[in-house]
């Protein structure tokens, strides 16, 4: 092999022989950027509203994005851009639209008892606008969180285990931006509750992405579920609610998500809904393992 040839084959090393590496080492680069720019959020004393946060935001969101399709295309080539693409469908059984319903069910049913038994704060709202910010993440985000690192996070530590873990990560390269959440931004010293709470809900949503995905192999389900759940987290949140109020309404929104979790893996096992029998997942798994060994 010529000196050239190695130092293509060097620079093909991420892609080719560690996707899921490649693929987290360039999102969390990003969100690393993100967290120099807007800084460490401030725990004590008022500070504005982090607007930094608002800029970065849909920076990380397409990076993900972006992420993805370029270590599909490294990876798999034209084919894999097409079945990408092919997955971008409305699932056949019309059913799994209802699934979409959760988020704003969950959210409004949460903020009205509170509502009702805490505090009038807890009233939600009503922002259109909030429907432009979940379309923008579903779309791009899923492309890279479900479209190329599930699968590959699926084949190795299962359906379930690999969505928690996901989630997880997911959660974690949100840190530079959770603070200009909802509308109690900034948090002060209410911030690491946000933050657990906020984590909370996001890798039970990754669950229920994982579920929809598995069942439907549909990448536009768990794009407009994403879309769902960011979208109506920002049209209906309360607008009167104090920093600690809103971490506590997003920690029950998250228990209402689990519990919905619950169900779902009582109903369709670890494998949510996906290849049971160890002969049909094997014959899955070739591509992706020469795909990982390439």
């Amino acid at each position: 092999m010529t000196r050239g040839g190695r130092g293509h084959d060097n620079s093909d090393s991420c892609g080719r022989r560690a996707p899921l590496g490649c693929y987290f080492a360039l999102v969390y680069l990003v969100s690393g950027i993100a967290l120099a720019v807007i800084g460490l959020p401030r725990l004590h004393g008022a500070a504005g509203r982090p607007v930094l946060s608002l800029v970065m935001f849909p920076v990380m969101v397409v990076g993900a994005g972006l992420a993805g399709l370029a270590l599909t295309a490294l990876t798999a080539g034209k084919p894999g851009i097409r079945n990408l693409r092919a997955q971008v469908r409305w699932p056949t059984q019309r059913r799994w639209l209802l699934v979409l319903l959760i988020p704003p069910v969950a959210i409004v049913a949460v903020l009205d008892v509170l509502n009702a038994f805490i505090s009038p704060n807890f009233a939600p709202q009503f922002l259109v606008y909030g429907i432009a910010a979940g379309v923008l993440a579903g779309f791009f985000e899923e492309i890279g969180w479900t479209g190329f690192a599930y699968p590959r996070m699926r084949s190795r530590f299962g359906a379930l285990g690999g969505a928690l873990l996901l989630g997880a990560l997911w959660a974690l390269w949100h840190l530079p931006v959770v603070d200009s959440l909802g509308a109690a931004s900034p948090h002060g010293r209410y911030w690491p509750e946000l933050f657990a709470s906020f984590a909370a809900v996001l890798i039970a949503l990754r669950v229920l992405i994982a579920w929809v995905y598995n069942n439907t192999g549909s990448l536009l389900m768990a794009q407009l579920l994403h879309a769902s759940s960011t979208g109506f987290l920002v049209v209906l949140g309360a607008p009167g609610v104090t920093p600690g109020q809103e971490a506590l309404w997003y920690l029950v929104y998250a228990a209402v998500l689990w519990v919905v979790v619950a169900a779902v893996v009582a109903v369709q096992g670890t494998a949510l809904g996906g290849a049971r029998p160890a002969r049909r997942q094997s014959r899955q798994a070739p591509p992706l393992s020469r795909e990982i060994s390439a």
